[in-house]
């Protein structure tokens, strides 16, 4: 006998838990428990930084093309911010138009810039007569040996700026269902004196060709610097403890945050 009054099919949502058990117990990472976190991002180094703080977000690579124009900015450092809510926006509508039933709650998106000298009014860093003058400039990779090496001689002894820019969307009840917040982390990283056979060596190894200014802080780069002002785990790839301070902020004072 057919049953007319059968219960309609249960549909499965898939369990999330994005948090670690050595995560700290702050009043945001328990609100991320059991929820739908996602990381828009591949960078092997920023899903590690933030599994040692005790989070692992599924990982869904946005494919928003990075072809925003550096020179439409008239703050530089808001060039990656820019770049990271569309990451974040588009891997938040894409994921709610192909799973509505199971959406995220939240979609982290990151974007780190690496600047050619400090901002000239940064007043706690020491006078360089030899500091290019003018607006800073983008340092993306190096486009071969020859151009990582001039790269590196620029920065030898000089000081560049670090800068990330965190994008946060998750839902709320006002159209158009969802909402972006951000913010950014400044990083000034201080490069030693080097000898140029140490910098030849460095272009040699090559691991700095696929880096925007083509060092790796925490690899064999990190013998071309002298110090770092500000957030080191910034200069690797995500400002970890502005982020965890920004979610608290929001568990605060946003009603809608991790709520809907």
């Amino acid at each position: 006998m057919m049953n007319f009054f059968g219960s309609k099919p249960k549909v499965s949502l898939s369990d999330h838990n994005s948090v670690l058990p050595h995560a700290l117990k702050t009043d945001a990472v328990q609100k991320l428990v059991g929820k739908r976190v996602v990381l828009a991002s591949n960078s092997p180094r920023r899903r590690e930084i933030l599994r040692i703080f005790g989070l692992e977000p599924e990982i869904v690579p946005s494919t928003f093309e990075e072809t925003l124009p550096f020179g439409g900015f008239q703050d530089p450092h808001e060039y990656p911010v820019a770049t990271a809510t569309h990451k974040a926006v588009e891997v938040y509508e894409r994921l709610v138009t192909e799973q509505p039933d199971d959406a995220p709650d939240l979609v982290i998106a990151a974007d780190t810039v690496v600047l050619t000298h400090a901002p000239p009014d940064l007043s706690s860093t020491p006078y360089d007569p030899n500091a290019p003058a003018g607006p800073q400039d983008i340092l993306e990779k190096p486009r071969d040996k020859e151009d990582h090496f001039r790269m590196l001689l620029d920065l030898n002894g000089g000081i560049c700026e670090v800068v990330t820019g965190v994008s946060l969307v998750y839902p709320v009840l006002e159209a158009p269902g969802y909402t972006i917040k951000s913010i950014e982390e400044r990083t000034l990283v201080h490069f030693a004196q080097n000898e140029k056979s140490l910098l030849k060596a460095y272009v040699e190894n090559g691991e700095g060709l696929d880096r925007a200014g083509g060092f790796a802080i925490q690899g064999l780069g990190g013998m071309l610097i002298r110090k770092v002002d500000g957030d080191y785990q910034n200069v690797v790839g995500f400002p970890a403890a502005s982020f965890f301070k920004f979610l608290d902020v929001l568990v605060e004072d946003e009603v809608d945050f991790l709520s809907i």
